[in-house]
């Protein structure tokens, strides 16, 4: 079995939901600051800087297809100069990750599995004595919405020493975290189930050889619950859902794939409910003024109840420098975020629903507490009723004891948060 590095579940800030592909030096600082100001005393830790930071014409959510990328002399992509000033003459990531470290915090990338198309059709030098990019590439394993690359062939002499290499240098520049893209998927390849199976072991063992602990993310999902013992052993969190925006059905969505996952919840291997799409969203589109997310107060808080008490990892989407005072309210509450930690046995209890609209019921517990939460999946309010031998439970959300009388009333598409001592 190999070490794990994320004992609890991660939590951080990821440039995808605000900045698409487009993300730069000064957005990843500016909210690297914010998180240490405002979030980091309540546990949240990792920037990372999402897609296509190795392209230098990437704008917002749509990738453009063959465009040229950087790559160095072993055929690894590398930040763009003109997105990322920091990393010219081959410093790479490294002074964005060595000012996030002096903030206290931790530094994450992303990646797309395989190796650079442009390096295949070069011909470039892998580190690997005589091999060629051409030598490692598997032609016909590519990703379905991005042309950046081309799969590994995990059985070609060459590919353990170019993922290895890719991890040597990702060490170098001090990154704590790596989330890889087009790898734990099932549908865009249903005919081939976790396809990529034999690069998740490569990129495994690249970590184990690299000399720095480096969280390992794999995305898109959802991921097979057929392979949660490979997942587990392999990664440290992985999607259990395709990319999750902020719209009802999605959230409804995900009590489902919860409850799906919620017995393979276990410490250093967390499934993945995607990011918080919360905040300020998508700054790369409307005239670079973005947009706020579209939940309701009321749905905001059944997603953070929901991934809470699931423990899934916490991943912000929306510009933090943008928070208005609910946003960051959400983010600092204290208890929640102490169940997150340091909860075991997340589980569905009840759901009793007609119609996709009803009400659901999750309990989990820790050393003292147990936590109820209760969700209103109706579009009006409804009073809700379960078993508990207490008079006064404590409402975490409001933090504030209430008299209990059998049932609590819960807003529409909203959500109550409970604890009470065992």
């Amino acid at each position: 079995m190999y070490e794990k590095f994320a004992l609890t579940p991660p939590m951080g800030w990821n440039s995808w939901d605000c900045y698409g592909a487009s993300v730069n030096e000064q957005q990843l600082i500016a909210n690297a600051e914010y998180m240490a100001k405002h979030l980091k005393p309540f546990g949240w830790e990792y920037v990372v800087c999402d897609i296509q930071w190795y392209e230098p014409t990437a704008s917002g959510f749509h990738y453009h297809n063959f465009a040229p990328v950087c790559i160095d002399e072993y055929s690894r992509v590398i930040p763009s100069e003109e997105r990322f000033p920091s990393s010219a003459g081959g410093r790479g990531f490294g002074p964005i990750a060595d000012y996030v470290h002096s903030l206290g915090l931790k530094f994450g990338i992303h990646i797309m599995r395989g190796i650079p198309r442009l390096a295949v059709h070069l011909g470039t030098p892998i580190k690997a004595p005589g091999k060629t990019a051409r030598d490692i590439a598997a032609q016909f394993s590519v990703c379905p919405w991005n042309t950046d690359m081309y799969g590994v062939n995990c059985d070609a002499e060459g590919a353990r020493e170019y993922y290895n290499s890719l991890f040597e240098l990702y060490a170098s520049w001090g990154v704590d975290f790596v989330k890889c893209d087009d790898i734990a998927n099932t549908e865009f390849r249903p005919d081939m189930p976790y396809s990529a199976k034999g690069e998740i072991e490569l990129i495994r063992n690249a970590i184990e050889n690299c000399g720095r602990q480096i969280v390992l993310s794999l995305s898109p999902g959802p991921a097979p619950v057929n392979e949660h013992a490979h997942l587990a052993e392999h990664a440290d969190m992985w999607r259990i859902t395709g990319d999750f925006w902020d719209s009802w059905d999605k959230l409804h969505e995900m009590f489902g794939r919860c409850n799906l996952w919620q017995e393979y919840v276990t410490p250093g291997a967390w499934p993945d409910c995607d990011m918080l799409p919360i905040g300020r969203l998508a700054l790369c589109d409307f005239e670079g003024q973005g947009r706020w997310t579209e939940f309701t107060q009321d749905e905001q808080i059944t997603l953070m109840t929901l991934w809470s008490i699931f423990r899934s990892p916490l991943i912000i989407g929306g510009d933090l420098r943008y928070n208005d005072e609910f946003t960051l309210s959400l983010l600092t509450n204290t208890e929640v975020l102490e169940m997150h930690r340091n909860s075991f046995g997340a589980h569905q209890v009840r759901r009793d629903e007609k119609d996709g609209k009803g009400e659901i019921i999750w309990q989990s517990q820790s050393e003292r507490f147990v936590y109820t939460a209760l969700f209103n999946t109706d579009s009006a309010p409804g009073i809700i009723e379960f078993e508990c031998d207490k008079s006064f439970v404590h409402d975490m959300w409001k933090n504030e004891d209430i008299p209990y009388e059998g049932s609590l009333e819960v807003p529409p598409h909203g959500a109550r948060l409970i604890k009470t001592e065992k």
